[in-house]
């Protein structure tokens, strides 16, 4: 797996704590042109690294790298960036710090400025935590931003979408009796309960009741939960989950200095021209909550996803599904930011 590591030293995070030696990992594709006016950033979702951004990339795709530079930074906690799993005592594992998405998108304007040198970003788009983040772009640098497009993400946890969290984080805690001084005996076997909470979550009614899971290769639901949602969290280091999951419950755009909790404040404040895409059928980001969000947005259409794949209608699995969210891109890149 190659990719690069932005070293940004010793960073103060939101919360007052200094995490030392911090760094973003990241992996670009395509050339930045001379007038550095190309770029798009792709953050990374709960759980997922660079790679999984990649069926959105393409030559003749929305995110074409003969057209584009395109930046994936790492979600701190992904595993890659710093996280629980790679950062030495005493912020190893249990004892690593909060991290906010207000914090994420600070240190990833670092990158895209120091690194590169890049003032304008044409577009930053993302699904599910990779669409709060760009949300957060448009929120935090609101004269840089020129687009975004958030698909299956919403720019806060509703309160809904915080029990939906709530529940992943306590099928993993229940492993150790709830007792915090326990955490650090978390294994990654006990992620196996926190696939099962997210298989009813992740994908709608209609979508098991349909059995699609059998387009899939798999010849049963168990074989299914088993397959898919046990399997692909078993692989989640426990404590990168836990500092994810807390970065999701806190990942209101308005928490921070800028808005001081504001949300509406905070939407009405992003210039750039937005395309919301929320799946139809997503149960914890809902396309109501969307399209609350949109309303706000100066700039913003709201272009529901037509599907019953649910939450991972974003996920780059359905064809039909990744056709909708590319046309879309395409039709936004193609908008002029000018008057």
């Amino acid at each position: 797996m190659e990719y690069e590591i932005f070293d940004l030293g010793d960073v103060s995070l939101q919360s007052g704590v200094t995490l030392p030696n911090a760094f973003l990992a990241y992996k670009t594709y395509g050339i930045l042109n001379e007038k550095k006016d190309n770029v798009i950033v792709y953050p990374t979702a709960f759980g997922d690294q660079h790679v999984q951004n990649e069926w959105l990339i393409g030559s003749g795709m929305a995110l074409d790298p003969e057209k584009y530079f395109i930046i994936v930074p790492n979600l701190l906690g992904n595993g890659l960036s710093s996280s629980p799993s790679n950062t030495l005592p005493p912020f190893d594992r249990a004892n690593f710090p909060q991290v906010t998405i207000y914090d994420n998108v600070k240190l990833q304007h670092r990158l895209i400025t120091e690194k590169f040198g890049i003032q304008k970003i044409a577009l930053v788009v993302g699904w599910s935590m990779g669409g709060i983040q760009a949300f957060q772009w448009g929120a935090s640098y609101p004269e840089m931003v020129e687009r975004i497009a958030p698909f299956a993400g919403i720019a806060k946890p509703w309160p809904h979408t915080f029990v939906v969290l709530n529940g992943m984080k306590a099928a993993l805690l229940s492993a150790v009796g709830f007792d915090s001084n326990k955490q650090n005996q978390l294994t990654f076997a006990d992620m196996r309960a926190v696939g099962r909470v997210y298989a009813g979550w992740g994908l709608s009614h209609a979508f098991y009741r349909e059995e699609l899971y059998r387009e899939m290769g798999f010849d049963s639901l168990e074989d299914f939960v088993a397959g898919v949602w046990e399997d692909s969290f078993m692989k989640m280091d426990p404590h990168n989950v836990l500092a994810m999951l807390w970065t999701g419950q806190h990942a209101d755009i308005s928490a921070n200095p800028l808005y001081n909790g504001d949300f509406d404040k905070a939407l009405k404040s992003i210039r750039a021209l937005a395309c919301i895409m929320p799946g139809s059928t997503d149960l914890f980001c809902t396309a109501d909550d969307n399209e609350y969000e949109a309303k706000l947005i100066p700039n913003a259409v709201f272009k529901p996803i037509p599907s019953i794949w649910g939450h991972f209608a974003g996920r780059g699995i359905n064809s039909a599904d990744n056709q909708f969210i590319d046309d879309n891109i395409k039709h936004l890149l193609a908008r002029s930011t000018n008057g």
